[in-house]
């Protein structure tokens, strides 16, 4: 069978933007930036973004176009015969079933809050009333379950044309339409009365707020938690660790070297994360709405901000079908990542790929959906309800370790080997990989990796052994 190809360099940047551009970059980067004191986090980010997720994407990219396969068939492809790497392609498949157990549901929440905002159902509503319209979808299963069908549908549909008819050509247009909206939303948030104070908490570094507290000890150790979190969010924002990002790079030429590609996607990715940050803090400071109100900013607060700005209804619809874009983008990156698997894997049409693993994706997707009301009771001390279960597993294990393993099987003599992965990322025109870069890469990248792995498991150690 001939392998796919994407239809211009253009759509492959955008479908591995769009796959990298999640809920991760437009909630919970701007929450967690608003909790660590604005620019001067976003500097720490952007640090980490280009010494630590870039590089591991750029090998990601590698392996899949060395290969000509995903995760299925890369590590089988490029390791030493009689080696045992290939193994792991399991987790990678568990990973990326697992992230769409929960993303599908919390998809579909900002479906139904782009719908709940055209119809009107925010204006003049307090706090109390989007607080209580976001607990009763909640409580609500079938409500919850429809929208969250109707993402597995559209993730279904799209996977189901094919890459460039479907994934590509989809991508493409939800990917114009979410910067074109983004863009309205930043005009609009930066031109209210009282933005200025939003833009410089945002825009002007203050780096003596990474140090809060009355004591050293207290300041050290809020440095301690906004490096932690900027380490992890420029490692997360750009989904490698799951093959998701190996998926596309075998999908393209060898006319351009792999370093460049990565720059530009990540480039891509951020700038939607910064962006959204121009929306939200520059409206919370103009209406006096606490930046780091944590999740709930996006749910409970948003929605009183852009009532309380003229066309505040339209304002607010363009906000979550933004929300929901994104959202989209990654749903069917990861959709395409588990139809190539099963496609690469067994031999199956695309066809019969996408039917049985978007019936299986819907019936994984019903415990996260009863999660929050008929299965609430069901939850872990220190990680929380099957929702955030479900994350956990991904975010605080299956993506760091994958991450490391990927990092050891390219530095490795007795995996893919740093030359071999050096010859394929170089191919081709454009920004070469630094290849001095060798040591740090196997000894100091794996390192912060498994800071993450570890600092991601303290405080659950902490719940379970009563410390505060």
């Amino acid at each position: 069978m001939e392998r796919e190809r994407f239809g211009s360099r253009l759509g492959f940047i955008l479908v591995s933007a769009g796959c990298a551009i999640g809920l991760g970059n437009v909630w919970r980067f701007p929450y967690i930036t608003g909790e660590y004191g604005g620019a001067a986090f976003v500097v720490l980010y952007l640090i980490f973004l280009v010494i630590f997720a870039l590089p591991v994407l750029v090998m990601e990219f590698a392996a899949g176009r060395a290969s000509q396969r995903s995760i299925a068939r890369s590590y089988d492809e490029l390791e030493p015969e009689g080696g045992k790497w290939h193994r792991f392609k399991w987790v990678g498949l568990a990973g990326n079933y697992l992230l769409m157990m929960f993303y599908t549901v919390v998809a579909g929440w900002m479906l139904a809050f782009m719908v709940k905002s055209a119809m009107g159902e925010f204006n003049g509503a307090s706090t109390e009333h989007v607080a209580s319209v976001f607990g009763q979808l909640l409580a609500d299963p079938v409500q919850m379950t429809i929208y969250m069908l109707i993402i597995v549908a559209i993730g279904v549909i799209t996977t189901r044309a094919g890459l460039k008819n479907g994934v590509e050509r989809v991508t493409k247009v939800m990917m114009v339409a979410l910067f074109v909206v983004l863009v309205a939303l930043c005009v609009r948030a930066v031109t209210l009365p009282g933005a200025e104070e939003g833009l410089e908490f945002y825009l002007m570094p203050d780096f003596g707020k990474l140090f809060a507290g009355n004591t050293p000890a207290e300041q050290w150790a809020t440095f301690g938690d906004a490096v932690y979190a900027a380490l992890g969010q420029a490692f997360f924002t750009v989904s490698v660790g799951m093959g998701s990002m190996a998926i596309f790079g075998s999908y393209i030429g060898k006319d351009r070297r792999l370093t460049g590609e990565a720059v530009r996607v990540g480039v891509l990715d951020t700038l939607v994360a910064l962006m959204a940050g121009l929306v939200i803090f520059p409206s919370c400071f103009a209406f006096g709405v606490e930046p780091a109100s944590g999740p709930s900013l996006v749910f409970i607060t948003l929605p009183i901000v852009f009532n309380a700005m003229p066309l505040g209804q339209l304002w607010g619809t363009l906000f979550f079908l933004f929300m929901s874009f994104a959202a989209l983008s990654t749903v069917i990156a990861v959709f395409e990542t588990i139809m190539a698997f099963s496609m690469d894997q067994w031999g199956v049409r695309r066809e019969k790929a996408c039917l049985v693993n978007g019936v299986l994706i819907a019936l994984l997707s019903i415990p996260c959906v009863l999660g929050f009301n008929v299965l609430s009771g069901v939850a872990i001390p220190g990680i929380g309800d099957i929702q955030s279960i479900e994350d956990f597993l991904v975010s605080n294990n299956i993506l760091p370790l994958g991450g490391l393993f990927l990092v050891m099987f390219v530095t490795s003599k007795r995996g893919w080997g740093w030359k071999n992965f050096l010859a394929e990322a170089d191919t081709g025109e454009g920004l070469r990989f630094p290849a001095w870069s060798y040591r740090y890469m196997k000894y100091v990248l794996p390192v912060g990796i498994v800071i993450i792995f570890v600092l991601g498991y303290a405080p659950i150690v902490s719940t379970w052994l009563g410390v505060s």
